[in-house]
């Protein structure tokens, strides 16, 4: 197994793999640490869902489909922050309603295109051995400006993450980080949806945030820790998807459920054996 995995990194396919599962670590384990704390997840998945109408929409029109994706992403971030603020429609109804009305846009463009249906599995469920050189530019671009916003915002992204009311009390711009990371949330989802796909992209952003904060509860501690279980569960499950030949988005994510259990246990298990010291002591 060793030399298999030796021997793979001299393919450029595979030294893109590992570079985009670094890369897509940094970007979503950050950005996923502020969905988390700031109970966006349900948000994330309209938006991630919805970015299929953009794909079925470039197909037909015939361009890029990350472009697609990333134009229905924006408009759908926007929609549901404008929507949910500004009329009497409830966030969850206009959450549900852009979700469905993407992935059937999506559907519906894909059946009008003219000529062979395109192949669409590696945008529904992700192929990260297709990963180019651009999709990794693009990514390091979007990864040095996310840790760029969250250093040079730190503090006001705390405030609006747990309490944005008591952000607003403190004249912080709390609007213009929400849209703000509406928007780096759309972009994370767009560039990493050849990673794990559309369907299975929100677990990217949530597993390894929530295996994070059952070690600690300090913000910037899920930060680094999120991205660290990311990582671990990105190379794990691509070298998974590699010895049992089978898809590399789903074998990321089982990884992902895998390392949550196992921490979950541990800590369990720290817990008994620090209650019953406790009960030695106190005999």
């Amino acid at each position: 197994m060793e030399n298999d995995v030796l021997g793979l990194l001299q393919y450029d396919f595979f030294r893109n793999a590992l570079l985009a599962a670094f890369l897509s670590s940094i970007v979503c384990g950050i950005i996923g640490t502020y969905i988390v704390s700031r109970r966006l997840v349900f948000i994330s998945g309209g938006i991630t869902h919805s970015s299929f109408g953009g794909i079925g929409l470039a197909y037909f029109m015939g361009f890029n489909p990350i472009i697609g994706a990333l134009i229905f992403s924006l408009l759908s971030a926007f929609g549901i922050e404008f929507l949910s603020k500004r009329s009497d429609l409830r966030e969850d109804s206009a959450i549900g309603m852009i979700w469905t009305i993407g992935m059937a846009l999506g559907i519906i463009f894909i059946a009008a295109t003219p000529g062979y249906s395109p192949n669409l599995m590696t945008y529904l469920f992700g192929s990260i051995l297709t990963v180019a050189s651009y999709d990794l530019i693009a990514m390091l671009v979007l990864a040095i400006v996310v840790i760029f916003i969250f250093v040079f915002f730190y503090r006001t992204i705390l405030y609006v993450a747990f309490d944005d009311e008591y952000a607003r009390t403190r004249r912080l711009p709390v609007d213009f980080i929400n849209y703000l990371m509406l928007s780096l949330i759309s972009f994370a989802i767009v560039l990493n949806i050849r990673i794990v796909g559309v369907i299975l992209l929100i677990s990217f952003l949530t597993i390894p945030q929530v295996t994070a904060n059952i070690f600690t509860k300090e913000f910037k501690g899920m930060l680094v820790l999120s991205v660290i279980f990311a990582l671990l569960g990105s190379v794990v499950g691509l070298l998974v998807s590699y010895r049992f030949n089978i898809p590399s988005g789903p074998s990321i994510i089982c990884v992902f459920v895998l390392v949550f259990l196992l921490s979950k246990l541990l800590r369990y298990l720290a817990v008994g054996l620090s209650l019953r010291r406790q009960m030695k002591n106190s005999l």
